[in-house]
């Protein structure tokens, strides 16, 4: 049973492993060139699914990449050079972690920034409650004056009515 249980989890996670979509034509026969090309292929965004990279992705985009990247290898040049000629075309958005820089402020503090303000946000907002009395504000006199005379109207049309 338990022999059972392992297997199960293990084919669990091996289907949740993320499948490579490089395929075979792409690859280099250089071993050295193509690791390279991998590890440029998984620091580069695939711009169609924008949480993968273009070494995951099976996007047409994201091929045209790799294959990009495997011909700047080939010709010559060096894995930042490629990096460079990718952000050029493309803009830091390609990158999975782009520079910090103005830019890219927005990318890298804007998370950060929106979760301090909800958290002052929702710091104040219970502040607030807690010094609000429970139930209804008692009645000011004029709105007592003012209650008694529609109660008492309203019991006179009573009268009236039978």
């Amino acid at each position: 049973m338990i022999m059972r249980r392992l297997i199960l989890v293990l084919m669990l996670l091996l289907a949740a492993a993320p499948a490579r979509a490089v395929q075979p034509d792409e690859m280099l026969a250089d071993p050295a060139l193509e690791a390279r090309a991998r590890e440029i292929s998984r620091e580069l965004r695939c711009l169609v699914c924008q949480n993968q990279s273009i070494d995951d992705s099976d996007a047409e985009l994201a091929r045209d990449l790799r294959i990009i990247v495997r011909e700047r290898l080939t010709a010559g040049d060096s894995d930042d050079a490629v990096r460079q000629y990718l952000v050029d075309r493309y803009g830091d958005f390609v990158l999975l972690n782009p520079p910090v820089k103005p830019a890219t402020w927005l990318l890298w503090f804007g998370p950060p920034v929106l979760f301090v303000v909800a958290a002052i946000g929702v710091f104040i907002g219970l502040r607030r409650r807690r010094a609000q009395p429970l139930g209804p504000a008692p009645l000011t006199a004029a709105e007592r004056r003012r209650l008694e005379a529609i109660l008492a109207e309203d019991g006179a049309a009573e009268e009236r009515e039978r």
